[in-house]
């Protein structure tokens, strides 16, 4: 009998008994201000994004943007040179984007990072694309797979802040049934 992978969607990104149900503990305070800037550049060129998103490779991404063409963007956040150094499983990101940035600090020197990758310049308050990705191509199932995983886990994630709230009894602003992407 064949074993559902449901299992790995439904990542505990979103803990119910957190002060702050969007923050799961496992990035440093550079890195959650790195990934803020980001997501208010992305939110101002209309590019919607999940984060920690599992990748069928077996990698998670630490932002992956949705553009309106329907284009994905995959974020690697690099908080310090050491951040950069340590990890070198980004080439594989390559295979599940159309376009592939690196977002840094601006105390981080940009120079460190490869020339042919997009890089991004971010703080809390917003941030910069300082150089352009290269864009790529995927295969039509590849897009089609990381649309699906994409979709499920943003809808999930969202149910999950709905039950948050409810069981705090906090009240969300306005009627969340009338969200739609336009």
């Amino acid at each position: 009998m064949p074993v559902c992978s449901w299992h790995v969607l439904a990542m505990p990104i979103v803990d119910l008994n957190a002060a702050n149900p969007l923050i799961d503990g496992r990035q440093s305070e550079r890195a959650m201000a790195i990934r803020r800037g980001v997501l208010r550049l992305f939110r101002q060129t209309a590019i919607t994004v999940v984060a920690e998103l599992p990748l069928a490779s077996g990698r998670r991404a630490d932002l992956v943007g949705l553009d309106a063409k329907g284009r994905f963007h995959i974020v690697e956040i690099k908080s310090s040179i050491e951040d950069f150094r340590a990890d070198s499983k980004w080439p594989d990101y390559l295979a599940h984007c159309d376009c592939f940035f690196f977002a840094t600090h601006p105390e981080v020197p940009p120079e460190i990072f490869p020339e042919t990758e997009g890089l991004i310049v971010a703080d809390s308050y917003g941030a910069e694309i300082i150089r352009d990705s290269r864009e790529g191509s995927l295969a039509g199932a590849t897009r089609k797979a990381l649309t699906l995983r994409f979709a499920r886990a943003a809808a999930g994630r969202l149910e999950r802040i709905i039950e948050h709230h409810e069981a705090t009894g906090f009240e969300l602003p306005g009627d969340l049934s009338a969200i739609d992407g336009d």
